[in-house]
């Protein structure tokens, strides 16, 4: 991880985590607008994707100090998210952590590196306990990233979910901040 002033980046092995900027619309627009995301994703997701839709996801997400979603860059393009929600209340040392990918990267591990890098980064900066996601049934790939992460298949929430007009189990992992200690860090401290 490079931490500045100015610029958090996280490199992966075939590009980077960073802040989102203005110019990130476009590829924005089009890897985000695919109904395959958008199966799995919850609805406040747009489809289709629009380039007022990209334009306002840069703007709010413009944060430079510490910052809570991150596009993931290929090839200089923004091809997906991951990012975070610190919740509030009795819930306020959780963090539920969520991302997507351009299906044209799926299968390829881009996630898999992605999650332990900011699952570190949450459990640096943040004053959370808890990390968790929640992941529609038949997002096997999700689920596989997250249990290569270590997270802990936790529960399922049966038919709590409605997509596509059908009741979706909604299955919950998380990770603990004293499981996150116990974890063999990577070569690069994350």
């Amino acid at each position: 991880m490079t931490l500045t002033t100015t610029l958090i980046t996280f490199p992966l092995s075939i590009g980077q985590l960073r802040p989102w900027r203005e110019g990130d619309e476009e590829s924005l627009v089009y890897h985000a607008s695919n109904r395959h995301i958008w199966n799995n994703v919850r609805d406040f997701f747009p489809y289709p994707y629009t380039p007022r839709d990209a334009h306002s996801w840069v703007r709010s997400n413009k944060s430079y100090q510490q910052p809570n979603n991150f596009a993931v860059e290929i090839d200089g393009q923004a091809v997906g998210n991951i990012g975070f929600t610190v919740k509030d209340d009795i819930y306020r040392y959780n963090a539920e952590i969520g991302y997507w990918l351009s299906e044209s990267y799926w299968g390829r591990g881009v996630m898999t590196e992605a999650l332990p890098l900011m699952t570190s980064y949450i459990f640096q900066y943040f004053q959370v306990n808890r990390i968790f996601a929640c992941v529609l049934e038949g997002n096997v790939g999700s689920m596989r990233v997250l249990e290569a992460a270590g997270y802990q298949h936790e529960a399922i929430h049966r038919k709590a979910a409605v997509k596509n007009n059908q009741y979706l189990d909604e299955h919950i992992f998380s990770m603990l901040r004293a499981e996150h200690r116990e974890i063999k860090p990577s070569a690069n401290g994350y």
